[in-house]
Formats: structure tokens, C-alpha cells, sequence
């Protein structure tokens, strides 16, 4: 019998490539032409660049032309927060890092032991200080999946702020969900390529009309001035499609969530003391994240790893480092496990056999983590 074909769940961190994508990138990747030319191979990159700019605009619900094409969702963030410098900022204590790091005065608003924002604490910040000048809350936890409740944040601050502007980092909920920009009352959106099936390295900041100018780099035209540097325009084509793509398929993304919800009655048959993170919290199908008390999140992903299954400990950006997990932390405070939580994310290609091939090596490698096994055997031999 051959070797069991490793197994992916690790769309989080990033998607598997979608190949219609890579096919359309390998096509454009193969004739020259520089987007700002002014000839005919330029004229056929810059088509191609429109053409995704508005693919991308069709997932969000905007104007084409709020679309500012960039390297990625951390960039998006980064851009956004040097816009207000020096102003009074709000961001979520769940935020990626380069929302948390940017700007480390940045004043946090905590949640709730679900994941999910402490409006009450939302609303005395906002009755304690100054207007804001930004507000900035995920639609979707990277590590988790909670659902935050962004319209209702941005309506509630708006209100009794109307000068605040409101960004989201919406990277992890593109092509899980409807996302309607002008509905939710939202100025800026952050979006990543590589998260829904296209490629790493591009990404697009969502500005809406009216919103203050955010720019990061400088020193020629591109973007409508608002972001210098050649376009990608193989990755930038490669991300419409990929967002044409997502969006044309949410409803089978959510069906993902009756595959989720049995690999975790199947890993709490096994590990009955397993505990799921915003586990009763409206969560995103893809999601779960988990640790077993007494055993170290990095035994059970080296183990998984050593079956040929791909699980990640929580943040991709920061799976290499072992420390915990700050979003575990502002979700269980003492009680969080000291090294972090592990994350299964599934996605577009994901097989429902696969979840049982992966019960059963969890069922080998949570086992030999927690000493099961080697009780039996004393048992068997007693």
C-alpha cells in the first residue's frame, strides 16, 4: 500500500493557488509589457490590471476605481495606520501583528472570552476619550475565525463620532462571505491575494469615496499615485480571478462548516478535554482552533506533521516562533495554554474523506502526546 498523500489544512496561512489562476499568470508571465507603457504591450498589461481591479471591487461590492492594488494585506494595514499618525487609534487586541506593531500606542479594545469584541468596554473608550480619529476591527480572526460584529461597531462609532473613519482587515473573510463595503459603513478594507487562491505577494487596500488619502510609498504614479512601484501585473491578474473565483463560490465555502463541525466531535471523541476557541462564537466554516491541556500545542503539530498533515500554530507570520499566541491570550487571560493554540483551516480544495484521514492520525498523535498509548500497553501486559 503506498504512502497516505499528505494533507493540507492550513488555508489560513495560505490558500492552495487556484489553477486556472496559475494558468492565466504563466500565460500573462510569458509576454512582455510594463502596465505604465505607452505602447501596445503596455496597453495589454494595463487591461489586464483594469480588468482585475474590477474583479477585485465585485468581491467587496465597490467602484473599480477605489481599488489601490499593493504587496499584500500587511502593507493595506501599514498604509492605513501612517495615515492617522499621531492621532488617537482604536484597533482590536486580536488584530494581526502588523496592525499591533505598527503603531505600539496604538489603545486596544479588548473581547470577550469567545473572541468576539467587548462592545460594553467598546463603548465606555468611546465615552472615556477623545474622537477617535480611527477604528480599526478585523471582520474575521486569523487564528480563531470569530466573526466580529464590524457594522455594528463602525454604526455605533459613527454616530457618536461622525468624523471617525473605520478600517477593516477583511483578508480572512473574502470568499467565505458577502462583503458589501458601503452596507457596513466601512472606509478602508485590507485584502490579500494568496489567502482566497490567488498568489502570494499581492494584495489591494478598498478605499472609500471620501476617505482620507493613505499612502505608503512614493516616487512615481502608479495606482493613481496612491502607490508607487511597477505593477505586478501576472499577480495583480491573478488575484482577480482568484477574487472572481472566491466570490462566485461562498455558499460551497460555507458549507465547509458540517466538515469542520465533524472533525471536532471526532477530535473530542478522541481527546475529550480538548478545548475549541471561539467555539460558540459566530465563526467562519473553515476554522478551529484548539489546544489540549497538559500537552504542548508543538508536539501535537511536529506529530501531525510527522503523518503528513499540515496544521499551523495559530499566525502564520508567527508559526515559526514559539511563544503564545496573543490572541489566545486576550480570549482566556491566566487560563490560556502557555505555548499557544493550534489551527486547522480548511478550504477550496479540501475532500470530505480527508477528514477522516485526518481523525485518524490525530487519533495516533494525540495518543502518544498525553501517554494513552503506553497506559494500554501497561495494561495489556499487566
Amino acid at each position: 500500500m503506498g504512502q497516505q498523500k499528505p494533507l493540507y489544512f492550513d488555508y489560513n496561512a495560505t490558500a492552495l493557488i487556484r489553477p486556472a489562476v496559475t494558468d492565466l499568470m504563466r500565460d500573462i508571465m510569458a509576454r512582455p509589457g510594463n502596465a505604465s507603457a505607452a505602447h501596445g504591450f503596455g496597453r495589454l498589461a494595463r487591461a489586464c490590471v483594469e480588468k482585475a481591479r474590477e474583479q477585485v471591487a465585485a468581491l467587496c461590492a465597490v467602484h473599480s476605481n477605489q481599488v489601490v492594488f499593493n504587496s499584500g494585506a500587511t502593507e493595506a494595514n501599514n498604509t492605513v495606520l501612517k495615515a492617522f499618525a499621531g492621532g488617537r487609534i482604536l484597533v482590536s487586541a486580536i488584530e494581526h501583528a502588523s496592525m499591533l506593531e505598527f503603531d505600539a500606542n496604538a489603545e486596544r479594545i479588548p473581547v470577550m472570552p469567545d473572541g468576539t469584541i467587548d462592545m460594553a468596554a467598546f463603548e465606555k473608550m468611546l465615552d472615556d476619550g477623545p474622537a477617535p480619529a480611527l477604528i480599526s476591527v478585523m471582520m474575521v480572526n486569523n487564528e480563531t475565525g470569530a466573526m466580529q460584529p464590524v457594522e455594528q461597531l463602525a454604526r455605533f462609532a459613527k454616530k457618536k463620532f461622525p468624523s471617525v473613519f473605520f478600517h477593516t482587515d477583511a483578508v480572512q473573510a473574502a470568499g467565505k462571505m458577502k462583503i458589501d463595503m458601503p452596507a457596513l459603513q466601512i472606509d478602508y478594507l485590507s485584502l490579500s491575494a494568496h489567502k482566497i487562491g490567488g498568489p502570494q505577494g499581492v494584495g489591494a487596500l478598498v478605499v472609500s469615496p471620501g476617505a482620507r488619502p493613505a499612502k505608503l510609498l512614493y516616487g512615481s504614479g502608479q495606482e493613481r499615485r496612491q502607490r508607487a512601484g511597477t505593477e505586478n501585473v501576472a499577480g495583480i491578474a491573478g488575484f482577480g480571478l482568484a477574487a472572481e473565483m472566491a466570490g462566485g463560490s461562498i455558499a460551497e465555502y460555507a458549507n465547509l462548516a458540517a466538515w469542520r463541525n465533524r472533525l471536532e466531535r471526532g477530535m473530542k471523541g478522541i481527546a475529550p478535554d480538548l478545548v475549541i476557541y471561539s467555539e460558540n462564537a459566530p465563526r467562519a466554516a473553515n476554522v478551529t482552533a484548539f489546544s489540549i491541556p497538559g500537552v504542548a500545542a508543538q508536539t501535537i503539530l511536529m506529530g501531525l506533521d510527522l503523518e503528513g498533515i499540515g496544521v499551523s500554530r495559530g499566525t502564520a507570520c508567527g508559526s515559526g516562533a514559539v511563544k503564545p499566541s496573543h490572541v489566545i491570550q486576550a480570549m482566556a487571560g491566566a487560563d490560556a495554554p502557555p505555548d499557544g493554540a493550534l489551527r486547522i483551516s480548511l478550504g477550496w480544495g479540501t475532500r470530505e474523506e480527508e477528514i477522516d484521514i485526518f481523525l485518524s492520525a490525530f487519533e495516533k498523535v494525540a495518543s502518544r502526546a498525553d501517554g494513552r498509548n503506553a497506559k494500554k500497553e501497561e495494561a495489556a501486559h499487566a
